[in-house]
Protein backbone atom coordinates (compact mmCIF):
# COMPACT_ATOMS: atom_id res chain seq x y z
CA UNK A 1 0.00 0.00 0.00
CA UNK A 2 2.86 2.02 0.71
CA UNK A 3 4.18 1.67 -2.84
CA UNK A 4 0.96 3.79 -4.12
CA UNK A 5 1.21 6.24 -1.91
CA UNK A 6 -0.47 9.52 -3.78
CA UNK A 7 1.37 12.67 -3.07
CA UNK A 8 -1.16 15.52 -2.25
CA UNK A 9 1.28 18.27 -1.97
CA UNK A 10 0.22 21.20 -4.27
CA UNK A 11 3.84 22.63 -3.93
CA UNK A 12 5.67 19.25 -5.18
CA UNK A 13 2.29 18.57 -7.90
CA UNK A 14 3.25 21.85 -9.36
CA UNK A 15 6.85 20.93 -9.52
CA UNK A 16 6.66 17.54 -11.20
CA UNK A 17 4.08 19.02 -14.22
CA UNK A 18 6.58 21.99 -14.40
CA UNK A 19 9.20 19.40 -15.13
CA UNK A 20 6.57 17.17 -17.36
CA UNK A 21 5.84 20.01 -19.36
CA UNK A 22 9.83 20.97 -19.66
CA UNK A 23 10.36 16.89 -20.68
CA UNK A 24 7.51 17.26 -22.87
CA UNK A 25 9.22 20.87 -24.80
CA UNK A 26 12.35 19.10 -25.06
CA UNK A 27 11.06 15.99 -26.68
CA UNK A 28 9.01 17.49 -29.30
CA UNK A 29 11.69 20.05 -30.15
CA UNK A 30 13.86 16.79 -30.16
CA UNK A 31 11.13 15.46 -32.91
CA UNK A 32 11.04 18.25 -34.71
CA UNK A 33 14.61 18.67 -35.08
CA UNK A 34 15.06 14.92 -36.47
CA UNK A 35 11.87 15.26 -38.37
CA UNK A 36 13.97 18.39 -40.23
CA UNK A 37 17.21 16.49 -40.40
CA UNK A 38 15.21 13.35 -42.40
CA UNK A 39 13.84 16.07 -44.79
CA UNK A 40 17.14 17.28 -45.28
CA UNK A 41 19.31 13.79 -46.03
CA UNK A 42 16.29 12.72 -48.23
CA UNK A 43 17.05 16.04 -50.57
CA UNK A 44 20.60 15.41 -50.10
CA UNK A 45 20.11 12.08 -51.56
CA UNK A 46 17.53 13.19 -54.22
CA UNK A 47 20.08 15.85 -55.26
CA UNK A 48 23.43 13.37 -55.82
CA UNK A 49 20.90 11.13 -57.81
CA UNK A 50 19.75 14.32 -60.11
CA UNK A 51 23.56 15.44 -60.18
CA UNK A 52 24.59 11.92 -61.33
CA UNK A 53 22.06 11.72 -64.05
CA UNK A 54 22.87 14.91 -65.46
CA UNK A 55 26.61 14.24 -65.28
CA UNK A 56 25.94 11.37 -67.50
CA UNK A 57 24.06 12.97 -69.81
CA UNK A 58 26.43 15.55 -70.04
CA UNK A 59 28.96 13.37 -70.86
CA UNK A 60 26.75 11.41 -73.78
CA UNK A 61 25.70 14.75 -75.47
CA UNK A 62 29.67 15.23 -75.36
CA UNK A 63 30.42 12.50 -77.45
CA UNK A 64 26.77 11.99 -79.42
CA UNK A 65 27.72 15.26 -80.24
CA UNK A 66 30.96 14.22 -81.70
CA UNK A 67 29.49 11.69 -83.79
CA UNK A 68 26.98 13.94 -84.79
CA UNK A 69 29.22 16.55 -86.41
CA UNK A 70 30.87 13.40 -88.19
CA UNK A 71 27.43 12.48 -89.93
CA UNK A 72 26.62 15.74 -90.64
CA UNK A 73 29.83 16.44 -93.02
CA UNK A 74 29.09 13.03 -94.77
CA UNK A 75 25.41 13.43 -95.04
CA UNK A 76 26.46 16.92 -96.41
CA UNK A 77 29.28 15.51 -98.97
CA UNK A 78 26.87 12.91 -100.09
CA UNK A 79 24.03 15.21 -100.89
CA UNK A 80 26.23 17.70 -103.08
CA UNK A 81 26.62 14.79 -105.42
CA UNK A 82 22.73 15.49 -106.02
CA UNK A 83 21.67 19.12 -105.20
CA UNK A 84 23.69 22.04 -105.07
CA UNK A 85 25.93 22.49 -101.59
CA UNK A 86 23.54 25.33 -100.66
CA UNK A 87 20.72 23.37 -100.69
CA UNK A 88 22.20 20.39 -99.56
CA UNK A 89 23.45 22.16 -96.86
CA UNK A 90 20.01 23.44 -95.92
CA UNK A 91 18.62 19.92 -96.34
CA UNK A 92 20.77 18.39 -93.60
CA UNK A 93 20.49 21.51 -91.11
CA UNK A 94 16.59 21.41 -91.09
CA UNK A 95 16.75 17.70 -91.32
CA UNK A 96 19.52 17.93 -88.01
CA UNK A 97 17.44 20.50 -86.30
CA UNK A 98 14.26 18.56 -86.54
CA UNK A 99 15.84 15.94 -84.57
CA UNK A 100 17.08 17.66 -82.41
CA UNK A 101 14.16 19.34 -81.33
CA UNK A 102 12.47 15.81 -80.52
CA UNK A 103 15.32 14.83 -78.54
CA UNK A 104 15.43 17.68 -76.56
CA UNK A 105 11.77 17.47 -75.73
CA UNK A 106 12.09 13.72 -74.63
CA UNK A 107 15.17 15.06 -72.44
CA UNK A 108 12.73 17.65 -70.95
CA UNK A 109 10.13 14.78 -70.24
CA UNK A 110 11.94 12.83 -68.58
CA UNK A 111 13.70 15.56 -66.13
CA UNK A 112 9.99 16.37 -65.33
CA UNK A 113 9.13 13.40 -64.62
CA UNK A 114 12.19 12.90 -62.27
CA UNK A 115 11.48 16.02 -60.06
CA UNK A 116 7.52 14.71 -59.69
CA UNK A 117 8.81 11.51 -58.40
CA UNK A 118 8.64 11.20 -54.73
Amino acid sequence: MNSKMVNKDPATQRESLTELLKQLANNSAGVVHNEIELVIQGIREKERAVRSGVLIVATGVVISFAAFLSLSAALFIELTAYMDPVIAALVTGVVLAFIGVVIAFIGCRQLKKSFLKP
